[in-house]
């Protein structure tokens, strides 16, 4: 068995796999962290762990994972699965490295996009030879949320909400329009972008906001909520 870990600032998902089965998936906040570790340890056999952290790890938390597991920490020197292009390797997130070896274990030989909304939006491309060519990020969709609240004085911060039309006729009404349908116009164009390019294209949408988007865009793409953890387990099986 292994046990993958995507660390985040404040939330941790976990996963874990048997024989390329996903056999448990879970999410936990991080200040539980040791006591999440301590039970998985007690409820499974596991053989090796790989975790990538967005959010800093400490000492403490990586002392406890070695006491319990061997395990192998994803950086931008970790060997993958596929030819990194990107111009600067060592700031590429380790987040779009697990997304990219994700794309290359479930869509081999394919040119495909994979778009990660979340706190920002990623974009990433890899090609059908394998190679990693790079992306863009832009704010998220409660990132936009935030930004009209926060750098200005009269607009309110609001959850967000499917808007009922493009036309806002309120100004709650506007700011959903203008953050919702922004999002979705935005990630249709870079869509168009790439197709305008490369005819033929997988697409793939993932991360938080996956299902609040997926059925507002227009593009044919795949959903895979977990494939950051399928990338980090693709990328285990390489290095095994």
């Amino acid at each position: 068995m292994y046990l993958i870990l995507d660390i985040g600032n404040t939330r941790v998902k976990k996963a874990i796999y048997e024989a390329d089965h996903l056999i448990a998936v879970d999410a936990f906040d991080k200040t539980f962290f040791h006591q999440e570790i301590e039970k998985t340890a007690q409820e499974f056999a596991i053989d090796k762990v790989i975790f990538s952290a967005v959010g800093e790890l400490t000492e403490p938390d990586k002392q406890l994972l070695h006491s319990y597991f061997d395990y192998l920490e994803l950086t931008a020197t970790t060997p993958l699965p596929f030819v990194n292009q990107y111009e600067t390797p060592g700031t590429l997130g380790v987040d779009r490295i697990a997304l990219s070896a994700a794309a290359v274990e479930a869509f081999p030989d394919k040119n495909v996009l994979i778009i990660d909304a979340g706190t920002c939006i990623t974009y990433d491309f890899i090609t059908k030879n394998k190679e990693y060519i790079g992306g863009a990020i832009s704010p998220g969709v409660i990132s936009r949320y935030k930004s009209l609240a926060d750098y200005t004085q009269n607009l309110p911060l609001l959850d967000k909400k499917t808007p009922h039309s493009f036309i806002g006729i309120n100004t709650e009404e506007a700011i959903h329009s203008g953050v919702v349908n922004g999002v979705c116009r935005e990630i249709d164009g870079v869509i168009a972008q790439y197709r305008a390019s490369y005819k033929k294209l997988t697409i793939v949408l993932t991360g938080g906001d996956t299902d609040f988007l997926s059925s507002q865009l227009k593009s044919s793409i795949f959903v895979r909520p977990f494939f950051l953890l399928e990338g980090l387990y693709s990328i285990l099986k390489y290095n095994l």
